[in-house]
């Protein structure tokens, strides 16, 4: 049975992630960023090189799904949005109506969900992984909640201890 679960990256340290996704027996990563970057050095093994590398080392595989990555502009108009309320992405909890609205008919409805389910594994876990704390504040929620709704899949949400 297909199975789904998410996770970011503010919160972790590599070895606190690389746990987490092997307790929860995650066999593949979805990288929904654009840039599979994250600034600070505190984060630093979430770049894509490094975390493939820890992904690699700990037997779980890795896809970058930069088409369900949001584009610049949306990036930018959630930023504003946080300036508006005086939050900064790290501490985020919830996303901008107009981010949602704009991802889901420019991103997510356009996607083939289909295919990307048919990829997935039937013995593990697969994660959508971005780099928010809590789902709610970023994109990968809409996906997880599109696949769950409309595929079926049961999905889960990883935190930091």
């Amino acid at each position: 049975m297909k199975r789904l679960t998410t996770i970011g990256v503010y919160g972790f340290t590599a070895a606190t992630f690389i746990e987490q996704l092997t307790d929860a027996r995650v066999g593949l990563l979805l990288d929904l960023r654009q840039r599979r970057g994250v600034r600070g050095a505190e984060y630093s093994w979430a770049n894509s090189a490094r975390l493939q590398q820890a992904l690699a080392a700990a037997d779980i595989g890795y896809r970058h799904v930069r088409e369900l990555a949001p584009t610049t502009e949306l990036r930018q108009l959630q930023y504003r949005e946080d300036d508006r309320q005086g939050v900064g992405k790290r501490n985020r909890v919830a996303l901008a109506s107009e981010y949602a609205q704009r991802y889901t008919r420019e991103i997510l409805d356009p996607f083939d969900l289909g295919t990307l389910v048919a990829e997935l594994p039937s013995d593990s876990m697969a994660a959508l992984f971005c780099v928010e704390r809590d789902p709610e504040a970023c994109h990968r929620s809409l996906v997880a909640a599109r696949l769950h709704a409309e595929h079926d899949l049961p999905v889960t949400h990883l935190h930091p201890h």
